[in-house]
């Protein structure tokens, strides 16, 4: 289970060398975040965080699609709801978690690659 991330990203140190650090889908003993440093993403390690991420990712759609259908049951009881809200809470901070992961391994440009000139550019491009 992924603890809830509080609004705030979890962020690792800067690492200024080739490898980039990704955010596993799962924590520590310690509840930790725990990060693998990787060249290329594609280790034996790297594979299996991805096969993780896949896993939650199905779990939450099944638990939105179990929500779905409580939620439309006049009849439902408290405890089936409360039972529902707590994997449905599971499973967003499961894709919060996959989604800061993935979101810190998209390219980002470097301040000198001048990001401003090409928005410049477009918006010509527009108004021609």
């Amino acid at each position: 289970m992924t603890p809830h991330l509080s609004g705030r990203a979890v962020q690792p140190e800067p690492d200024r060398s080739e490898h980039d650090l990704r955010l596993l889908p799962w924590i520590s003993p310690d509840d930790k975040p725990c990060f693998l440093s990787t060249s290329d993403g594609q280790g034996v390690l790297s594979r299996y965080a991805d096969g993780v991420e896949a896993a939650q990712l199905a779990i939450g759609a099944e638990a939105l699609t179990d929500a779905a259908d409580l939620l439309a049951d006049p009849a439902a009881c408290r405890h089936h709801l409360r039972v529902t809200l707590q994997q449905t809470a599971r499973s967003l901070s499961d894709a919060l978690r996959i989604a800061e992961s993935r979101g810190a391994r998209l390219h980002m440009p470097d301040a000198a690659e001048e990001p401003l000139e090409e928005a410049e550019g477009v918006a010509n491009q527009l108004q021609e």
